[in-house]
């Protein structure tokens, strides 16, 4: 049985000090919460992923990074690997999101080698992907869907998906204050989870948590976690206010 997930992107937001008490406030908060099918994921900058999983210890708290390199170790000035990861406590990483493709250049193709790599780690990986402004309006939107995750995901065996969350993030509704509508979210976590389905069978497609990653805020989160397909969702600016974020983790239970 698949869970809802809200997990709060923190992306280049917060110094130690601020990234200390805002663990510290959901802590505090949620400690209030009968969460039975819900879990809260936090993904703060690198350097304070140690310090936030230190504070959310013996809690409902999970903490995840943002990203992580595909090799092992080596001459890779700058970047963090799964063991990194690892040694600090943190077993979760966000892959693929639309900054890391935009600015970065990540491609389908290194996506890939990432996932491969957090999988033999045995971390589970959070797979961000979905279609820009233009190409939805060029109705291209299911196409550009289908080819991130075939390209990015369709090689890995069923039993890999035990471990793999889906992130859908119209590129359109990310820090744009537009959002899809709850019917557009549930139209295309329906395709998603059909995808699914044909490559897979329905016990996998049944159990992977498909979140929506476009603007979701107190307001909006009900309507669009009440979808079925929809399992939750990746927030950003929200996730920096522990009264919001909380409003949106009570909003997923």
């Amino acid at each position: 049985m698949r869970k809802n997930i809200v997990a709060g992107n923190w992306k280049m937001n917060n110094d130690l000090d601020a990234s200390k008490e805002l663990v510290k406030g959901i802590k505090k908060s949620i400690k209030k919460l009968d969460l039975k099918n819900t879990r809260v994921v936090v993904a703060p900058t690198f350097v304070n992923l140690l310090s936030v999983a230190k504070k959310a210890k013996k809690s409902r708290i999970e903490v995840a990074a943002q990203n992580m390199h595909q090799a092992d170790n080596g001459a890779f000035t700058g970047e963090i690997s799964a063991d990194m990861l690892k040694s600090v406590g943190v077993k979760s990483v966000i892959l693929g999101h639309s900054e890391r493709r935009e600015y970065f250049g990540e491609t389908d193709e290194l996506l890939a080698k990432k996932v491969d790599q957090a999988l033999k780690n045995k971390m589970e990986v959070i797979f961000c992907f979905g279609e820009k402004l233009e190409e939805r309006k060029a109705d291209n939107h299911f196409k550009v869907v289908e080819s991130q995750l075939k390209n990015a995901l369709f090689h890995l065996e069923a039993k890999a998906w035990k471990r793999i969350v889906l992130a859908y993030e119209p590129v359109w509704a990310i820090g744009t204050g537009e959002t899809a509508t709850p019917d557009q979210a549930q139209e295309m976590h329906a395709f998603i989870r059909k995808l699914i389905v044909d490559k897979y069978g329905d016990e996998v497609a049944e159990n992977v948590s498909v979140l929506y990653g476009g603007s979701v805020k107190p307001d909006n989160a009900k309507e669009i976690f009440s979808k079925p397909d929809v399992d939750g969702g990746l927030i950003g600016g929200a996730s920096l206010k522990v009264e919001d974020f909380v409003k949106i983790i009570k909003a997923a239970e």
